[in-house]
């Protein structure tokens, strides 16, 4: 599973806002998708930062209500940490452990594709999980029912050895 894999579920859509915007521009857009951050570009179209809950509650603490008219460029980080379609899930959740990260854009040829969350991490863990048990439970009720299976014939054969017919 990779990062590709990811984008296949949930779909590559990409939510940005410039670095001029405010905070409570930033926050409404936050809000309207439901999502938990926001590539900043600059007018060209480059990226310059990513701007999450966590950096709003950041500077909504040190800053109080003035915060929400703070340009996104003055909260946002940005050192953005990146991915490529490729990797694997397993080294995105390492990534995102160790840099304490909710967030990684995906990235091909210096162009942002995507982002994924951890949340898409969990929800397609949880459905591998939950694929796997599915596995092992029909394994297990195939065993088991050819297990029975032999063992009736077995019980047949011991009764003819001890039993033998006559006729």
């Amino acid at each position: 599973m990779t990062a590709q894999t990811l984008l296949d579920r949930k779909g590559a859509a990409i939510h940005a806002v410039e670095p001029t915007a405010s905070i409570a521009d930033a926050a409404r857009i936050l809000s309207d998708h439901d999502i938990g951050a926001l590539v900043v570009t600059n007018a060209d179209g480059e990226t310059v930062g990513i701007i999450s809950e966590r950096d709003i509650v950041r500077v909504l603490s040190a800053r109080g209500r003035a915060a929400l008219e703070t340009p996104v460029a003055e909260a946002m980080t940005r050192k953005v940490l990146t991915c490529s379609r490729q990797d694997k899930v397993v080294d995105l959740m390492r990534r995102m452990t160790e840099g304490r990260l909710r967030h990684l854009p995906v990235v091909e040829k210096g162009k942002i594709v995507g982002v994924v969350s951890i949340r898409d991490v969990v929800e397609l863990r949880l459905a591998e999980m939950e694929r796997d048990a599915d596995a092992l439970r029909e394994y297990i009720h195939s065993t088991s029912r050819s297990r029975s299976h032999d063992t009736v014939q077995d019980r047949a054969h011991l009764e003819q050895a001890r039993f033998p017919r006559v006729f």
